[in-house]
């Protein structure tokens, strides 16, 4: 295991994590991002809980890679419904967007990468 990929690793679920928190607990930031993407509230532990699945297994992937690989590749995925559902009602604010599924992409990249090599 490459310290990029431990790196990589723990930086995305602790992204992931931090945003499940804020979803789950009933945090306003998440409260006003849904209500300027025009989405209802009832998503909120959906998405976080979608969200904590997915740093839990960032770090399963570490005793079970392909674990791993599945939960970098629904972040990525999660987080291009993000972009669309910014898209959709005009956002151009996406600099938070884009570290988290910058990272998630990385991620999923040395992911597969490792796995491709052995």
């Amino acid at each position: 295991m490459s310290i990029v990929h431990i790196t990589l690793t723990v930086v995305a679920a602790f992204l992931a994590a931090s945003g499940a928190v804020t979803y789950l607990i009933g945090h306003e930031y998440p409260k006003a991002q849904l209500r300027m993407k025009r989405l209802p509230m009832w998503w909120m532990p959906m998405l976080g809980s979608i969200l904590a699945a997915g740093a839990l297994g960032l770090l399963a992937g570490f005793a079970v890679p392909l674990i791993g690989t599945l939960a970098a590749a629904g972040l990525v995925l999660y987080f291009v419904g993000a972009l669309i559902a910014h898209l959709r009602v005009g956002s151009r604010d996406l600099v938070g967007w884009a570290i988290f599924f910058v990272t998630m992409l990385a991620t999923l990249v040395v992911d597969l990468s490792r796995a491709h090599n052995g």
